[in-house]
């Protein structure tokens, strides 16, 4: 199959925007709270439909008050958390644009997106982070307004510290902070709800709402003009859609970079639904968030569902079960592919004996793996990045069904995605309503539809280079359809290696496949102009410490864990069974251990835990050498 298309289930007026979906979740009356937020005692509490509307409103009056007006940038450079969605939505009540920054960006960058976009207000975590904006405004060279969530910060532009004296600030809004000091401000504000009605409703379908700036390897970021339309169309048709996991009542605690575009899809998504959400701001609190909050579904990139696998593995292994973690992993792996095949109309059968266990393990030990989740889980949205196929069938089997989806920035994330009742492991699902999927003739994936943006701002050449003559964007990558209309990505245009001897080699499938040992951090694989394919590996700090524990082996560094037999075995095994999957001219001949950890804050994974192929073939320059001398 060349193209498969989902059919259009809402259309919405031209008059429609983003706010609206907050305001007909108001009109329907009693919903569940559309927030919760930890109060006092930390204790998750209540924010209603009607209480936050009254606070967006207010936020709104104050932010016209200090000059923004309809079409007006305003920045936010936070972690996720409540006022990261408060500020926005305010953002769009008075009619303006929101422009995200990620908390991990420099000065530079910074200055940058502000010029760009034309931001003048900023709105930063912290004071360390109104800091950064502030060198970054020096070099701006013109004035520009920040406010803290955190606290009262009086930066370059002024803030409103000395213009309005609060009472108690709403659940949610640090007392003091900046956003208090507004809230104040616009309950004694002169605009009226007139003027904010006016404003709100000044932005169409057509018009941008936000800016989002991709994290591009290479040059100066683009600006992805994101429509209201976008996040409207895709969250009225993706809800129906994906009913069973997104509906009135359902739970989800987001935790993922609302600066990115698939976080902030997904929680309109909840807005629409009647789905309460609450924020999770640090990776360090997640864990407690996750057993306090209990979530119904999760969105998550596939390192986090590696993590909790490792997590549960080395638990088992300190506790002399690790044998039988692994056997439960088997079992839970046979059930799932067992149901892929009865899915896809396949013969399977599956014996009894692993029936039996499965029933066992579901009542002695998945549910302490559902449990890490909050024990309400049964499902879970993973995008971002490539999901391991063993790794989904294992949580399916469990009792969490990973739901793969596929999307880029500019398509507002969501493009395709398996549904709970039509899934198939291994793929990205088929499109979303209002959406088509198109192979080009050289294996591209291109892509039409509801969620695709409005092109980059003021880049005309790179806009009309994203689309082609009939108006599919092109992503960049590369996939297939199966005969149903299920897309698999099977790699990245410009990521494709041609070794010496002409052999074109997708790396990402490989890198996820050595990736799948608990041992390893992340893989990266070269050989581009080369002789034969190599990969860089880097291991797991925390994971080699519990792995060389169940093994009786003293600890070790990494340097040390790099020469040792059978740290090194693992690896083999690792890159064996990844090099199963192609031919054996794509293979991975040999592989290093390197000594860096790449993160995001070394530059060599983008927020969204994304290599940055480019950083870390710079960086890891000499041991790529190394490997072609011997």
């Amino acid at each position: 199959m060349r193209e498969a298309r989902t059919d259009l289930l809402i259309e919405l007026p031209k008059s429609y925007n983003v706010t609206q979906l907050l305001l007909d979740r108001l009109a329907r009356g009693d919903t569940p709270p559309i927030y919760q937020v930890h109060d006092a005692s930390g204790r998750w509490a209540d924010v209603t439909t009607a209480e936050y509307v009254d606070v967006v409103r207010r936020l709104a009056k104050a932010l016209i008050g200090v000059g923004v007006t309809p079409g007006s940038a305003v920045a936010i450079m936070s972690r996720t958390r409540y006022e990261w969605a408060l500020v926005e939505q305010a953002i769009w009540f008075a009619g303006g644009v929101s422009v995200p920054i990620y908390e991990t960006s420099s000065a530079y960058q910074i200055e940058w997106i502000l010029r760009d976009s034309g931001a003048r207000h900023v709105f930063a975590e912290s004071a360390e982070r109104a800091a950064t904006v502030a060198t970054a405004v020096d070099g701006l060279g013109e004035p520009v307004q920040t406010f803290c969530f955190d606290a009262a910060h009086s930066v370059a532009g002024g803030s409103v510290a000395g213009s309005a004296t609060g009472g108690r600030a709403p659940l949610g809004v640090t007392s003091g902070s900046d956003v208090a000091l507004l809230l104040a401000a616009g309950e004694r504000s002169t605009v009226t709800d007139a003027q904010v009605e006016e404003a709100r409703r000044s932005a169409g379908y057509d018009d941008v709402a936000t800016l989002v700036y991709t994290s591009g390897t290479t040059g100066r970021p683009k600006a992805c003009r994101m429509t209201h339309g976008n996040f409207a169309g895709v969250a009225v048709n993706l809800v129906p859609h994906m009913r069973q996991v997104v509906h009135e009542g359902s739970r989800t605690l987001m935790f993922l970079p609302l600066a990115h575009v698939l976080a902030r899809a997904v929680q309109q998504c909840c807005v629409h639904s009647g789905t309460t959400v609450a924020h999770s701001p640090s990776m360090a609190t997640l864990m407690e968030d996750l057993a306090s909050f209990r979530p119904t579904f999760l969105l998550a990139v596939p390192r986090v569902f590696e993590k909790i696998r490792t997590g549960a593995l080395a638990k088992a292994e300190a506790a002399g079960k690790g044998s039988l973690f692994l056997r439960a992993e088997q079992v839970a792996i046979a059930v799932s592919r067992h149901r892929d095949a009865a899915a896809r109309g396949e013969e399977s059968r599956l014996p009894v004996r692993t029936r039996a266990q499965h029933l066992l393990f579901d009542r002695i030990l998945y549910p302490k793996l559902r449990g890490v989740l909050g024990g309400r889980a049964r499902f879970a949205i993973s995008g971002a990045s490539a999901l391991n196929d063993e790794l989904g069938h294992f949580f399916r089997g469990a009792g969490v069904q990973l739901l793969e989806g596929y999307g880029l920035t500019e398509t507002t994330a969501p493009a395709t995605v398996n549904q709970p009742h039509y899934v198939r492991m291994g793929t990205v699902g088929f499109p979303i309503p209002g959406t088509t999927v198109r192979i080009a003739d050289d294996g591209e994936v291109l892509l039409r539809g509801v969620g695709v943006f409005a092109g980059y701002r003021n880049n005309e050449e790179a806009s009309a280079e994203a689309f082609t003559a009939d108006g599919f964007f092109r992503t960049g990558d590369l996939g297939e359809l199966d005969g149903d209309g299920f897309l698999t990505i099977t790699g990245r245009k410009k990521d494709l290696i041609v070794t010496a001897g002409g052999k074109n080699v997708s790396p990402g499938p490989l890198e996820e496949l050595i990736r799948a040992s608990r041992i390893v951090d992340q893989a990266v694989v070269v050989g581009d102009g080369r002789p034969f394919v190599s990969a860089l590996v880097s291991l797991d700090e925390d994971e080699l410490a519990a792995y060389l524990s169940g093994r009786s082996l003293p600890p070790m560094t990494v340097p040390e864990a790099a020469e040792h037999p059978e740290v090194l075995g693992e690896l083999q095994r690792a890159i064996d069974e990844a090099n199963r999957t192609v031919s054996q001219a794509e293979g991975v001949k040999k592989f290093t251990v390197v000594g860096h950890r790449f993160s995001e804050e070394s530059g060599h994974l983008t927020p969204s835990l994304k290599l940055k192929r480019n950083a870390v073939v710079e960086t890891c320059a000499a041991d790529i050498e190394a490997l072609y001398r011997t």
